[in-house]
């Protein structure tokens, strides 16, 4: 069984994971991190890849009904 490729997953892992080395380096003390400083990373990064799962959705549902049409 094959499962669908979700680019939107992608980057919000990307973005959560980039978050979380910024606490990492924070927590070394190689830089100062202001807590409220994620927060826009964070919301924008979620927002961007719900934008981009939507965009994927339709993609895949626009090639599958072109698909279809020219089998019939």
């Amino acid at each position: 069984m094959r499962h669908d490729f979700g680019p939107g997953k992608l980057l919000a892992g990307l973005v959560l994971l980039t978050t979380a080395l910024l606490y990492l380096g924070d927590a070394a003390t190689w830089w100062h991190l202001p807590w409220y400083a994620v927060l826009p990373l964070i919301c924008g990064g979620l927002f961007l890849s719900a934008t981009v799962a939507v965009v994927g959705v339709g993609v895949r549902r626009r090639g599958r009904r072109r698909a279809g049409s020219a089998d019939g």
